[in-house]
């Protein structure tokens, strides 16, 4: 293993396999062959390698240090390998596949409708699974696949590939017939009125709450959600106001917005992938018409 000339690339795949799955049932299993024949390619690449690789543990197996050394590597070297060996063009008009898309529900709410139709109107054949967004371990659903291609907002992993679609500024809205609607916009007003707020950990605060706190000004919080999808529809049928992504609200009716009596900061939203797929022609092609998509979604 250690002369290039002994190197058999099917060996690595099965390495994958273990490290991915770290049961040599489950890897038999995943490439279709037998238990016994994984256990003698793992004894082989042992004794290429000149290391355990994978020892036995209370729950299936654990990787070396070395067999950790190794994992992105061979990754890579199989993605690259796999990518070779695609056809050399993609034809979305002709294409069959399932795409596994994995959002946070803003995303989903400013970007689903025009990306879906545009993927029906170029390549009516490709499913699409819509997966909600997992803060805390998107990246190991995306190395493992199951997982194509994930959106959300201020992301940054060294380990996978990201892409910023646009940037986001906020707005404060209010439904039409408001209290407030006619008077004049200011920071006084703004801090007398009801206010709701998204946040995924049950909060009453969130990022205007710490802007106004270094004014020493605050508004008063009467509603939090985990959920930006109901919240234009609490808006639009009560006098409480909020403030939210503009492109959340954009072209909706029933809807005013006012500029934040503050400054508030922007945030990129991003869509990221894993190197797995980063050569996949038809990820590739599925990832530029999602910028293409994002370039007119223009803010109102």
């Amino acid at each position: 293993m250690r002369d290039i000339k002994t190197l058999d690339l099917n060996l690595l795949k099965v390495l994958n396999a273990l490290l991915e799955e770290r049961s040599v049932t489950r890897a038999a299993a995943r490439l279709g062959l037998t238990q016994p024949a994984v256990s003698g390619i793992l004894l082989r690449l042992r004794e290429g390698f000149g290391d355990p690789l994978l020892v036995r543990a209370h729950r299936g197996m654990v990787p070396t240090g070395r067999a950790l050394e190794l994992a992105p590597s061979i990754r890579r070297v199989l993605a690259d390998i796999e990518g070779l060996l695609q056809p050399p063009s993609f034809d979305p008009v002709a294409a069959d596949l399932t795409f596994n898309l994995a959002a946070s529900d803003y995303a989903l709410s400013v970007i689903l409708q025009p990306f879906f139709a545009a993927l029906r109107q170029h390549a009516p054949g490709i499913r699409t699974v819509v997966h909600p967004f997992a803060r805390p371990g998107i990246a190991p659903l995306l190395e493992s696949g199951a997982i194509d291609l994930a959106l959300n907002a201020g992301s940054s992993d060294s380990s996978l590939h990201i892409q910023n679609l646009f940037e986001e500024r906020f707005v404060c809205i209010l439904r039409e017939g408001h209290p407030a609607s006619n008077r004049e916009w200011s920071l006084d007003l703004f801090c007398s009125l009801d206010h709701a707020l998204v946040a995924f950990d049950g909060s009453l605060e969130a990022f205007t709450d710490r802007a106004l706190a270094e004014i020493e000004r605050a508004r008063r919080v009467v509603l939090s959600v985990a959920n930006f999808m109901i919240l234009p529809k609490l808006i639009a049928s009560t006098d409480v106001v909020a403030v939210v992504p503009a492109r959340l609200v954009m072209g909706m009716p029933g809807i005013l917005q006012r500029p934040p009596p503050l400054p508030m900061p922007t945030f990129s939203l991003a869509m990221l992938w894993h190197e797995r797929s980063h050569n996949d022609r038809a990820h590739a092609w599925i990832r530029s018409l999602l910028v293409d998509v994002c370039r007119n979604l223009h803010p109102s």
